[in-house]
């Protein structure tokens, strides 16, 4: 009797332990479902989207954000603010404006309406796509497990792939996350950004999909000469 409650106990400690365990690999057990649109849960998270939703009803994509169905790969506050810097943040937007003797950045509706809504747009694809949704990326073997391609609303081109991790040195057994990679050529669809890890994904407001980038470096529109040469040569809208 006494080996059988011990066989017992171990037994429902090893379930027990699965059971978490199912919680810390990937995160899957939350509630993804966001009971409003996608505008209203970037607003529901001031840390980090506080700037972000300002971005978005500057760049006049609110009623897109209400009511479009797409896929929106959300990056943080920090990405705007490392972006635009101030005029000792060398390579910073504001640096360079300062560096030429031009006007600096104060406030965010300085930047023209388009070219908010341009870049942003960088990060919203047709569509409501899961990481399930995603091809396989292997960022160390893209001959066999490339990704695949998405245009933006942009225009412009992503390399989007589900790396699928190890897991006890057995390849692919592990958890899924996203990868993302700005496609500066889509005739040259090799020369890409460094990838994009995402922090959470499949986050579902009503009218979409959020996939939330780990951004710690990097600018906003993947390439940061692109948007600060075309709001240097557009000037501000308004003089300070």
């Amino acid at each position: 009797m006494k080996n059988l409650i011990i066989v017992c106990a171990c037994l429902l400690l090893a379930l027990n332990s699965c059971k978490r365990d199912g919680y810390y690999e990937d995160g899957g057990k939350a509630n993804p479902n966001f009971n409003g649109d996608m505008l209203a849960y970037l607003e529901s998270k001031p840390v980090p989207f506080d700037t972000i939703a300002q971005i978005v009803k500057l760049a006049g994509l609110e009623e897109t954000f209400r009511t479009s169905e797409f896929t929106f790969f959300a990056l943080d506050d920090d990405v705007i603010k490392r972006t635009i810097g101030d005029k000792n943040d060398v390579g910073s937007l504001n640096w360079q404006l300062f560096f030429v003797g031009k006007d600096t950045v104060k406030a965010l509706s300085d930047i023209n309406p388009l070219i908010w809504k341009k870049y942003l747009q960088r990060y919203m694809f047709t569509g409501v796509n899961r990481l399930k949704d995603y091809p396989q990326i292997d960022l160390g073997l893209q001959s066999l497990y490339p990704g695949g391609l998405y245009y933006s609303l942009s225009g412009t081109v992503c390399n989007i792939g589900a790396v699928y991790n190890d897991v006890n040195g057995v390849k692919y057994l592990g958890y899924r996350n996203l990868s993302l990679s700005y496609v500066y050529d889509l005739s040259n669809p090799d020369d890409k950004s460094n990838p994009i890890k995402i922090s959470s994904s499949d986050i579902k407001p009503k009218n979409g999909i959020v996939h939330t980038l780990s951004f710690s470096f990097g600018y906003f529109g993947f390439n940061p000469n692109d948007f600060m040469l075309e709001v240097y040569n557009s000037g501000l809208t308004t003089s300070n």
